[in-house]
């Protein structure tokens, strides 16, 4: 079995986050989702709009995503794709280059996003509605 590992914030959950885990799964037989805690969000100056549990609740419900964990810290990367035996990690193009150093111990792939459309921008066409 290959697995596949790919991380993300996935709030206003959108067809451009459904692409990218539909695309991320295509590389494997499981797919797991390391998603970022409300903690770790507030860390990096952001904050979602749904609570962790509903946006892991959200993922959970997709056909594509196997497993959903906690994504706490930048730093756990290496440890859980040694920990659920990962062969591939599988970020947005946004990232290119930025993970590299793990292809030491898995295939590390960068897929084109969904161009016209993101969290942000969905967020920003509401801010601006009439």
């Amino acid at each position: 079995m290959r697995r596949v590992i790919t991380y993300g914030t996935f709030d206003l959950l959108h067809y451009g986050h459904i692409n990218l885990l539909k695309r991320a799964k295509a590389y494997g037989d499981y797919l797991i989702v390391g998603l970022s805690t409300d903690e770790f969000n507030a860390g990096k100056g952001k904050k979602a709009y749904f609570s962790y549990d509903q946006r892991k609740e959200l993922l959970e419900s997709l056909r594509y995503v196997d497993l959903v964990i906690p994504e706490q810290t930048w730093e756990q990367k290496r440890n859980d794709i040694l920990l659920y035996q990962v062969d591939t990690f599988v970020m947005g193009s946004d990232w290119a280059g930025k993970f590299d150093d793990l292809s030491d111990i898995c295939d590390v792939i960068y897929l084109p996003r969904t161009p016209e459309i993101s969290s942000s921008k969905i967020k920003n066409d509401l801010e601006h509605r009439n």
